[in-house]
């Protein structure tokens, strides 16, 4: 494939090379983690977490991007990102992701946490490092990608109390098992794309989707669990459990769909805009809770 750009890189090229509405979900969740630690306001502390997580996220998108970029032109749904299209050259998108990863991790440690920038330093290591390669070997490379996933809110918290406590760690599970049905549904419907470019994951290998759908099942009731344990450990009041129950059970029921072979191509689209509005209801509940209930 030719590197060889026919018009220089414009501002929005370099903006979807770093994948906002992917980022967009870490700088929330990191914000999540901040807010639910209650710390003393701090409005400058709080802009500096929002630029730190937002360079890492989209610094990581931006090297994700160029060490795919070869199976992204093969993929229907990934063919028009900036790379493939020859829009930007691969030679930028490393330089540019590097620097955002660089300035995230320096403002971080000098600024704001050094736990926080730990914590964005593993966000980087595992998507980058473990994740993105582990697309092409491991059935598994949706779970590891959900660890990744899931550090976003330890570097809010530990931006905002200096350690992670027990409701950190929660939010961390919230988010490691609510990624598995999301992702599941996703790779169930582009399945094709994903088998053209061999990559062994598990909607790829499992034709009937009985495995996948199971698995995505598993890993909404493990969330159910874990959003509810904040009530259980007396983090949070038992308006916000009620909530958390009601989402729960919503969420649940579009994973028992998504069981049954007749339909599963329209289900796993169900279970996927039902994930997308499931997160955002739980984590409102969770930090309003926390910031005015309890």
């Amino acid at each position: 494939m030719s590197e060889q750009v026919a018009t220089p890189a414009k501002f929005r090229d370099y903006l979807e090379l770093t994948k906002p509405r992917l980022s967009m979900l870490s700088v929330i969740t990191a914000l999540v983690g901040y807010l639910a630690a209650r710390p003393p306001s701090d409005p400058l502390k709080l802009l500096l977490v929002i630029v730190g997580t937002s360079l890492a996220a989209g610094g990581v998108a931006a090297l994700n991007q160029w060490l795919e970029h070869e199976t992204d032109a093969q993929m229907k749904r990934t063919a028009d990102r900036p790379i493939p299209t020859g829009k930007v050259a691969t030679g930028s998108a490393f330089v540019l992701g590097w620097l955002m990863c660089i300035a995230a991790l320096f403002l971080l440690f000098a600024k704001v946490d050094r736990l926080a920038a730990f914590f964005t330093l593993a966000t980087m290591v595992s998507y980058v490092g473990w994740y993105t390669p582990a697309k092409r070997w491991s059935t598994w490379s949706t779970e590891i990608g959900a660890i990744a996933g899931a550090f976003p809110p330890l570097i809010g918290w530990s931006a905002g109390e200096g350690r992670v406590t027990a409701l950190g760690w929660i939010l961390f599970g919230v988010l490691y098992f609510w990624q598995i049905p999301h992702f599941m549904s996703i790779a169930w419907t582009y399945r094709r794309d994903y088998s053209a470019v061999h990559f062994p994951m598990l909607p790829v290998r499992d034709e009937s989707g009985g495995k996948v759908a199971l698995w995505s099942l598993i890993n909404t009731v493990a969330l159910l669990v874990v959003s509810l344990l904040p009530v259980a450990y007396g983090l949070t009041t038992k308006a916000y459990g009620l909530a958390a129950a009601m989402f729960g059970a919503w969420f649940l029921w579009h994973a028992i769909v998504f069981l049954h072979p007749q339909g599963r191509d329209v289900a796993a689209r169900k279970l996927f805009f039902a994930s997308i509005i499931y997160l955002p209801l739980l984590l409102t509940a969770l930090v309003l809770d926390r910031l005015i209930a309890s």
